[in-house]
This record gives C-alpha cells, sequence and structure tokens, in this order.
C-alpha cells in the first residue's frame, strides 16, 4: 500500500515537473520566432522534451540506483557519459529522420555526421538532457529526502507508541493478587468494605484498559485512581501505612496515563513493601498554566535500593524520555531514611 501510494506520488510530481519545464521552453522560444514558425517551436520542444524525460529517468532510476547508490563511482561515470551520447544521438536521429521531414525539404545529415559531430551533439543535445536531467533529479531527491525523513518520524512514533504500551502493561502483577486476596478475606468476614474494594479495583482496571490507552489523561483523573489504589494497598498493611496527600491543582493539566500512578506504585513496592515496621508514604501534586510537579516521599530501610526491575525509576525514565524528550526534569533523593522523587514536566504533552 505505501509503496503503490510513493509510485503514484512520484507520477503526480513528475507530470507537473516535465509540463512546467516543456511551458518554460516554449515560453522561453516563443519571442524568437514569428507566429509562423510557432508550430516548428512546439514540435522541437517535444521532440527534445520526450528524450530528456526518458533520460532523466535512465539517469535516476537505473544509473544513480544501480552505481551511484552502491557506490560504483567509476561505471556511473562511463555509463552516464555512454547514455547522454547514445540517448542525443537517437534524439538527433529522430528529430532529422522523423520530425524535419514534416515541415522541411533541406538535405538530410548521413549517420555518419550524427554520430561523429560531437561539438553539434553537445551544444544541441547534451547540454538540453544534463539541464533537464539535473533539475529532474535534484527535485526528486530533495523529495526522497522528505519521505525518508517523514518515514523515520513516523518509524521513531510507532517505536515509542509499542514502547509505551510494553511499558503500561507493566503494572506490578503482584497487586492484583494481593488485592484479591484481600477482597477474598474481606469477604469470609462479611466486611462492609467487601463492595467497595472490588468497586475500587474495578475502577482501576477500568482506568488501565481504556484510559490508560490514551495519549494523555487529567491529572484529577489519575488522582482520583491513585486513591483508589493507596485504599486497596492499605488492606494489605493495616495500621502500619501512613499515608498523606497533597493537592495544589491550579490548572486542569494533562499528564501520560499511569505515569503518577507509577510513582506511587515504586513507593509501595520498595518502601512498605520491603519494611516491616511502620511506613509512611507522602504523595503531592501541583500544577499552574506553565508546568505539573508530582513528588513521591516513602520511607524506606537503610539496606533498600530503588533501581529495580518492574516498572521502577528505569521505566518511568524511558517514559518520560518518549512523551516529552528533554522538556523534563526528574530528581531523586536519599535522606534520613527517605526517598523523594519529583517530576516536573509541562502542562501538556504536544
Amino acid at each position: 500500500m505505501v509503496k503503490k501510494k510513493r509510485i503514484q506520488q512520484d507520477i503526480g510530481y513528475q507530470i507537473i515537473f516535465w509540463v512546467g519545464l516543456f511551458l518554460f521552453g516554449i515560453a522561453k522560444n516563443y519571442g524568437q520566432y514569428d507566429g509562423t514558425n510557432f508550430k516548428e517551436i512546439i514540435i522541437y520542444e517535444i521532440s527534445h522534451w520526450i528524450f530528456q524525460i526518458a533520460a532523466a529517468n535512465f539517469i535516476y532510476y537505473v544509473l544513480i540506483e544501480y552505481f551511484f547508490n552502491r557506490k560504483k563511482y567509476l561505471l556511473f561515470s562511463l555509463s552516464l557519459v555512454v547514455s547522454l551520447y547514445a540517448i542525443s544521438v537517437v534524439n538527433r536521429i529522430f528529430i532529422v529522420y522523423g520530425v524535419e521531414p514534416l515541415f522541411m525539404n533541406y538535405p538530410k545529415d548521413s549517420f555518419y555526421d550524427i554520430f561523429t559531430d560531437l561539438n553539434y551533439l553537445l551544444f544541441h543535445y547534451v547540454f538540453s538532457i544534463i539541464i533537464g536531467a539535473f533539475i529532474f533529479i535534484a527535485t526528486m531527491f530533495m523529495l526522497r529526502y522528505r519521505n525518508e525523513k517523514e518515514n523515520a518520524a513516523r518509524l521513531l512514533k510507532e517505536k515509542a507508541e509499542l514502547e509505551l504500551k510494553a511499558l503500561k502493561s507493566q503494572l506490578n502483577p503482584h497487586f492484583l493478587f494481593n488485592t484479591l486476596n484481600n477482597i477474598y478475606a474481606l469477604s469470609l468476614t462479611n466486611s462492609e468494605r467487601t463492595s467497595e474494594s472490588i468497586h475500587r479495583l474495578s475502577d482501576i482496571l477500568d482506568y488501565i484498559l481504556y484510559k490508560g490507552q490514551r495519549k494523555t489523561v487529567l491529572i484529577s483523573d489519575e488522582l482520583e485512581i491513585i486513591n483508589d489504589y493507596v485504599e486497596l494497598e492499605k488492606l494489605r498493611y493495616d495500621e502500619r501505612l501512613k499515608v498523606r496527600t497533597f493537592e495544589k491543582l491550579e490548572s486542569s493539566n494533562t499528564i501520560p496515563p499511569l505515569l503518577f500512578l507509577s510513582l506511587v506504585e515504586n513507593a509501595f513496592k520498595h518502601g512498605a513493601g520491603k519494611t516491616s515496621g511502620e511506613a509512611e508514604i507522602h504523595i503531592s501534586a501541583e500544577t499552574n498554566k506553565i508546568h505539573s510537579v508530582l513528588k513521591v516521599e516513602n520511607t524506606f530501610n537503610g539496606n533498600n535500593s530503588f533501581e529495580k526491575e518492574g516498572l521502577g525509576l528505569k521505566n518511568i525514565k524511558e517514559q518520560l524520555k518518549l512523551y516529552f524528550d528533554t522538556r523534563f526534569e526528574l530528581t531523586t533523593t536519599k535522606e534520613n531514611n527517605w526517598f523523594t522523587i519529583t517530576i516536573t514536566i509541562p502542562a501538556h504533552h504536544d
């Protein structure tokens, strides 16, 4: 499909280019003749024009493709010279024996004269072919460069989207298993929190499956899911876990889906999940019309490491690079058994 579209595009460009070149030649020579010879101008221009098209396409699609692009420069040069000579000779024979007899009775040049009169071939045929071919090939190279640039950008975008989907799919599966086990335990005791927990889990899964596939979501939507996530995680830790949240949303900023949730999950995984005693997690989000600042703090024991597999910091950085390139800040600090990660991103993703 892409190849067919490219062929159609090339044909369209060629029609526009060669018609434009033909009209330019007519306009350039029109003032040199009176009205009675205008028909001859048209015939001569068409005769040269046909061979310009053939020569330019032969050079571009054959000589450049099979010799120049494969770095066979000597063969390319020899083939170019021979091709220009051969096409010029054929063009001259076509005009002398096929075109000029239509409107003049002058003696025809012999084949020997046509083949050996190099000066006449050079100034009346070769230069004309070279000029048309040069402009055509330069135009085609520019178009090819543009197409290759667009294709490269499209491939990079597709690659980035695949990588993002892979990163998004890495939400810690242990969270789901632990949550289901906790809900099952609640159901055995006929706890009133059972239906609430099921509803929260349903909202999280719906968010991951549907909103998680969007390019961006409102930060307020992400914070609602984070609240559900936190409440479900509390089922595991009971009273030993303390979570504080702070929100200062001055504008309706957007964020790549699951990004902030990944930070929070990382805090539970490497903080509360690896601490046998009391644990604390602080979650804050601030927005204005310029940027958004997301911060997560959690306690940890002195031997804990945060550069682990899973979503972790490595994958969070990868997501930020894919979305924002260099237009973000990510800082981490470890102090007094507190780990802090802060992300500053633009208010909206371009």
